[in-house]
């Protein structure tokens, strides 16, 4: 489904706060309270809108340590398997399959660097994996989690 402009803008209001009342998404994009609550609810049941959470720091949790790991695998690895296997790792905050020369780009969280060096370890001990290069994140620059849309000015 592709959202309409309307759309767009109650998700970006609920993408930047998703406590944010009807009420006060109305006000801001020119609907009563009523209305807003049917048009998110019409975007749940659609699918578009999938969930509401909370974004909490990762340190606060006591994961003080970010890396970013390449995975390198065997022929015929299929992402189903890659998805399979890290998803038994609390540590692996997202896996993607990627383009270039690794299979999948997983970012992970550890609470110091022995901690990272273990997780390292174990995805690098997957029998589908051939090798890993990882790099650690120093200080993250930017984050985004605004729904904005390609045609959309950020």
């Amino acid at each position: 489904m592709r959202l309409n402009e309307l759309d767009e803008r109650i998700v970006q209001a609920l993408a930047e706060d998703a406590r944010r009342s009807y009420a006060d998404i109305g006000a801001q994009v020119g609907l009563s309270a009523p209305a807003v609550k049917r048009r998110v609810d019409r975007l749940r049941a659609e699918g578009a809108i999938t969930g509401f959470t909370v974004r909490v720091d990762p340190a606060a949790l006591g994961w003080e340590t970010e890396g970013y790991v390449e995975m390198f695998c065997r022929h015929n690895t299929s992402p189903r398997d890659i998805r399979h296997a890290l998803s038994r790792y609390p540590e692996v905050a997202s896996a993607s399959t990627v383009t270039g020369d690794a299979d999948a780009l997983v970012q992970i969280f550890a609470s110091d660097m022995r901690h990272f060096e273990r997780v390292l370890e174990r995805i690098a001990g997957e029998p589908f994996v051939e090798r890993t290069k990882s790099v650690l994140v120093l200080s993250p620059l930017l984050r985004r989690y605004t729904a904005t849309t390609p045609d959309t000015p950020a």
